[in-house]
């Protein structure tokens, strides 16, 4: 074996004597007991490196190695090698893209705003399936479930593409539509850019087909709005355990060849409490067995008669997303292959009528004033003031002053404390307003560029009847909500 690894060369050893039976007594015993009368001993090399030795014994009645055998059992060996490092290196290959996948995953349960979230995933290699739950201005929340077909570091790469798109997108505060029409744009640009990498490249074959479904929950119009690209409508159970798949027009997968058409979002209204259930295609492709097995889970686990009531973290009877989550992982049948399912669950809410406020005004220059009142005694109700209280005071006063003047009637204020302190001015016009950096004779035009120093984030956000102004400030820890 030492000279065999030394060399590396295979070794033809006769078993007349074993000279090196009080070295290792239990594998002379079973030479022994075996009637093996000769041996070879084979290095599995690739590419210089030596991964062990393989050893082959003739028994009894056999007829003995020769030297002739050599050949034959040093090219079996090669073969053997190259097997095993093409399956060390592909493990290690599923182990990076394992790994990646994960990280792309929520760290655990969530709650933005209005909503509840959690999710589960089996485990297994499966498709490469991601999730997301992103806090939106306005408490909204966006919602997304998208899945890249096929498994390895390629399609790793592809989900953290798409994922860190979708994010920045959804930064901008688009609705789903348009977001998914520009999302479709990119999956295009990225076909393209890989058709144009050297033919050695992996990556030079056409991107695998993804899918993605984003929606978008309003706690205050109690609405979620949903597009879907190639990725199936999420299932809806209402809090009397009524369960129904959301009318939704699905377009093609994210980079395939067929054009995407016009993105349609649909939107529904739902009821506090209601749960809707996000799925990838391991789910959806077993709709009898898995889905009916979700379904059943969903619909009865908080209504079955006889059930022992629990307390949700918001306090309400009824059970937590997580355990319904683990009901599902033991609802699903054994007998279907379901590695790497992935199910998000949320469930929605309301904000709290003592944690907002929203205000009708006048389309005129009483407005800034009105406005500035109403915020200061909002404020005061929560216990805002000190130079959190002041800033909100001169944001909603620069923002109503802009609307007033560039903006149409009608005229609204929002105010909302949840994680952050929300405000919002809407008009029903839909021109955007500009941050100018005003010279030093100037009158005007210093209104944005005051908001952009004293909130944390603003933007704004476009819809048919006109367009909001936002901006988010960050709040002592004591003042968040829970």
């Amino acid at each position: 074996f030492q000279r065999v690894l030394s060399d590396p060369r295979p070794r033809l050893v006769p078993l007349v004597d074993v000279p090196w039976a009080d070295a290792d007594p239990a594998r002379a015993a079973a030479i022994r007991t075996s009637g093996a009368h000769t041996l070879v001993v084979a290095p599995l090399t690739v590419r210089g490196a030596v991964l062990g030795l393989v050893s082959l014994y003739r028994c009894e009645d056999s007829d003995p190695y020769t030297e002739d055998d050599l050949p034959v059992v040093e090219d079996m060996a090669s073969r053997t090698a190259l097997s095993i490092d093409n399956a060390r290196r592909y493990v290690h290959e599923r182990a990076i893209a394992s790994t990646l996948q994960h990280r792309l995953f929520p760290r655990g349960p969530t709650s933005h705003g209005a909503v509840e979230t959690a999710h589960l995933v089996l485990p297994g290699a499966g498709s490469g399936c991601w999730f997301d739950t992103i806090a939106l201005p306005g408490a909204r929340t966006a919602l997304v479930i998208g899945e890249v077909a096929g498994q390895g570091i390629h399609v790793a790469i592809t989900m953290g593409q798409l994922r860190t798109v979708i994010h920045a997108l959804a930064e901008l505060d688009l609705e789903p539509d348009e977001l998914l029409a520009r999302l479709y744009d990119t999956a295009s640009r990225l076909v393209q850019e890989r058709a144009e990498l050297p033919p050695s490249d992996p990556l030079r074959r056409s991107m695998p087909a993804a899918t993605c479904v984003y929606a978008v929950y309003d706690p205050f119009s109690r609405t979620c709005t949903v597009a879907s690209a190639g990725h199936p409508a999420p299932l809806v159970v209402g809090p009397d355990g009524a369960a129904s798949v959301a009318g939704l027009a699905e377009g093609p997968p994210l980079g395939s060849q067929e054009r995407a058409p016009s993105v349609a979002a649909s939107t529904f209204p739902l009821r506090e409490g209601s749960l809707l259930a996000f799925c990838s295609s391991a789910l959806q492709a077993h709709a009898e067995s898995s889905m009916g097995a979700l379904r059943r889970v969903l619909t009865e686990a908080e209504h079955s008669p006889g059930h022992h009531p629990r307390h949700r973290p918001d306090g309400r009877p009824g059970r937590s997303l997580p355990e319904l989550c683990d009901e599902v992982a033991y609802a699903l049948p054994a007998t279907v292959d379901l590695q790497g399912a992935a199910l998000l669950l949320a469930r929605t809410g309301s904000i709290p009528a003592d944690r907002f406020g929203i205000w009708n005004l006048p389309h005129d220059s009483s407005a800034p004033a009105a406005a500035r009142g109403l915020a200061t005694r909002q404020l005061a109700d929560w216990n805002l003031d000190g130079d959190t209280g002041y800033a909100t005071e001169l944001i909603v006063s620069e923002l109503v002053t802009n609307a007033v003047h560039y903006g149409l009637p009608p005229l609204e204020l929002r105010l909302v404390l949840d994680r952050v302190l929300m405000c919002e001015v809407r008009d029903a016009s839909s021109v955007s307003p500009n941050l100018r950096y005003a010279r030093t004779i100037d009158e005007g035009g210093r209104g944005l560029f005051i908001v952009s120093q004293l909130a944390t984030q603003w933007g704004t956000r476009y819809a048919p009847g006109g367009k909001t102004v936002w901006t988010e400030q960050s709040l002592p820890p004591e003042q968040t909500s829970g």
